[in-house]
């Protein structure tokens, strides 16, 4: 009578890796999408700040040239912005590129 009330043997094994395989596609769909979203916006926001540092770093040579070196200090400034601009877009893109593949970013020190 006691073997009437067991469950066939493997019966619950079979249910928890269903579940598991279940769950892990899940897991892994989510990253995935994750990932593509995540390469997605870094690359567009590496591009806008490669595209606004070298206009930006143009209009500073454009400057320099235009006003020899009475305007040299100002050229410079706007060179430099231009160039900041494009670094800070490569540093923002690098981590949305590193949260969509779910890594950590390294330590600043």
């Amino acid at each position: 009578m006691s073997n009437i009330l067991k469950s066939p043997s493997g019966t619950g094994d079979k249910a928890k890796e269903t579940t598991s395989s279940a769950t892990s596609g899940i897991t892994g769909a989510g990253k995935t999408v994750a990932s593509t979203l995540g390469n997605t916006l870094g690359s567009a926001t590496n591009t806008v700040g490669g595209v606004v540092g070298a206009t930006t770093r143009g209009l500073g040579d454009t400057v320099n040239s235009a006003t020899g070196g009475i305007g040299k200090p100002l050229g410079d400034a706007i060179t430099n912005v231009g160039s900041g601009v494009e670094k800070a877009g490569k540093d923002v893109s690098e981590g949305i590129k590193k949260a969509g593949d779910m890594r950590q970013p390294e330590d600043a020190g």
